[in-house]
């Protein structure tokens, strides 16, 4: 199995504890900046910070969803999604840039391997990484 991960960042005008308090709270700002490829979305327990757990259908592409059941933890400037169904971690960074902040998003997962790991490790981070220039696009929006 390969290592298949994607990464995307954005600078932001808003103080890096605005930032963190802002994607942390999945009750009601992370459905707000989440794209269409994010269905069924629900907090299952907590709702801000450590120990939250939510779920989400990730509609990849018309073809390859993943349901997610992510546990929270976070660290510092650093928020750690763990999925409860796969190999999927995703960790959001928040370090000061200027008087405000840069977010970098990073998503790994044990991809398949042989030709299906080779066209998945090629393809889903280009993917993936459309995804997360859209959420991160929406909270610039929400924030600045």
């Amino acid at each position: 199995m390969a290592q298949v991960s994607a990464s995307s960042s954005i600078q932001l005008a808003a103080a890096p504890e605005k930032v963190l308090e802002a994607l942390a709270d999945y009750e009601t700002v992370r459905p707000r900046i989440l794209s269409e490829q994010y269905r069924d979305y629900r907090v299952v327990s907590g709702g801000r910070g450590d120990g939250t757990v939510v779920h989400w259908i990730l509609q990849a592409t018309e073809k390859r969803q993943r349901d997610v059941q992510a546990t929270v933890s976070v660290s510092g400037s650093t928020i750690t999604e763990t999925d409860a169904n796969s190999s999927l971690v995703t960790t959001w960074s928040v370090v000061p840039n200027g008087t405000g902040s840069t977010v970098v998003t990073l998503t790994q997962w044990n991809g398949a391997g042989g030709i299906g790991g080779f066209f998945e490790k090629t393809f889903a981070p280009i993917g993936l990484r459309k995804i997360q220039q859209q959420v991160l696009a929406n909270l610039k929006s929400e924030l600045d």
